[in-house]
């Protein structure tokens, strides 16, 4: 597919766009109790989930360039996104539409070990979704391209490396790996899956270092988490980053407490289950009950349409990681989360197979990063090809 001219310049800001501040902005909460699914929405059935998976996986074999990448060259996270939408979806690495997505990934490989388009400004979240993808391909057929984009990463890593130590609020995180970055909980997120998918447990330094900067990005006073934000709010909930003095993009309150806001409490509560944190541990049950308060897949709660994909993607590798088939809300109403999630997903898509957001922040208004976040919380709550199957398909 090849955008628009007016589309490029517009992806040459969209990233990093994601990384500015908006903590000066009013409240992004749009409604005080959204319903939880689209208006209309009804169980799927397992043949329905799948269809619309296929549907899809169609749409992105028809869009992709003649290189094997996606949207645009300089676009490589976008690819990568792709790909492991793809992959999560059945596709191996033997599909003709893998297969030139993996050369293309492959080919953007870097001396450094970095995997990321030229001249690019998101090094680490470009190099850990490619990560992520490659990680995929059964074998050793990417061991060296792997093992370079991990030391690669961990080079990236705020860490004694940048002449700081573990009292600074930086210390752990990862940022887009540019000039004059600052760490950030969604790119330090990437880093910890691109880590985990590649091999590394919770005993890894580099994950461990990571669970730092995390706890430092909760609203939840004590534990390990000294800044002074963590007190203003203190609900359990997940904001950007407690760098420059922290940033949310949800807004913050009269006290200068920074909001939380649902992909990011998502992205953190995943991120710490991955560094070894049990349920019992106080971070992990003041993000549940903050996900429990919040529960609703029509949006991303304390943001509204904007990042709803993200959301939606980061809800469902979250909840899985987490196991089970229920949530259980604030009111101690049971929600089937995976039927509530396949319901939303396929009630928002569009005819030609793909989804997108009209809420074009963070790039969702590009169809082909909208459908593989899709396709990547269906295969979370459905795997393709596994016994589990809707609670209407069970008949229940």
């Amino acid at each position: 597919m090849i955008p628009q001219p007016e589309r490029l310049v517009r992806f040459a800001c969209a990233l990093s766009t994601f990384a500015l501040a908006l903590a000066a902005a009013p409240s992004l909460v749009v409604a005080a109790d959204p319903p939880v699914t689209a208006p209309g929405a009804t169980v799927p059935t397992a043949a329905e989930i799948q269809a619309a998976r296929q549907r899809g996986v169609d749409f992105l074999r028809t869009t992709q360039n003649d290189d094997g990448g996606w949207t645009a060259n300089e676009a490589l996270g976008i690819t990568a996104i792709a790909t492991v939408g793809l992959m999560d979806s059945g596709l191996t690495a033997e599909s003709p539409a893998v297969a030139k997505a993996l050369d293309f990934i492959v080919a953007n490989a870097k001396p450094d070990g970095g995997i990321y388009a030229e001249d690019s400004t998101h090094r680490n979240y470009e190099t850990a979704l490619a990560l992520m993808a490659l990680s995929r391909v059964e074998g050793d057929r990417y061991a060296k391209t792997i093992e370079g984009g991990r030391a690669f990463l961990k080079g990236l890593q705020w860490d004694q490396g940048e002449g700081i130590d573990s009292s600074d609020v930086r210390w752990g995180g990862a940022g887009y790996g540019s000039t004059g970055d600052r760490p950030d909980l969604s790119n330090t997120q990437f880093l910890i899956e691109a880590l985990k998918s590649t091999g590394s447990g919770p005993d890894d330094e580099a994950i461990q270092k990571a669970l730092v900067f995390v706890t430092r990005t909760q609203n939840l006073e004590g534990h390990g988490n000294d800044t002074p934000n963590a007190a203003k709010i203190n609900d359990g909930g997940f904001y950007y980053t407690p760098a420059l003095g922290g940033q949310t993009k949800a807004g913050t309150t009269p006290n200068g407490g920074l909001r939380s806001y649902a992909s990011m409490t998502y992205a953190g509560l995943k991120s710490m289950i991955y560094a070894g944190l049990t349920p019992k541990d106080p971070r992990v049950k003041a993000a549940r009950d903050w996900a429990a308060e919040h529960y609703t897949l029509t949006e991303n709660p304390g943001m509204g349409l904007q990042g709803h994909y993200y959301y939606l993607q980061t809800l469902a590798k979250t909840l899985n990681t987490l196991g089970g088939d229920t949530l259980t809300d604030a009111d101690g109403v049971e929600h089937p989360w995976r039927e509530d999630l396949a319901a939303q997903l396929l009630a928002m898509q569009r005819e030609n197979g793909s989804w997108v957001n009209d809420a074009d922040r963070w790039y969702e208004g590009d169809p082909n990063m909208v459908t593989a976040y899709a396709l990547m919380a269906l295969s979370d709550a459905f795997p393709p090809g596994s016994a589990r199957t809707s609670a209407a398909s069970r008949g229940e």
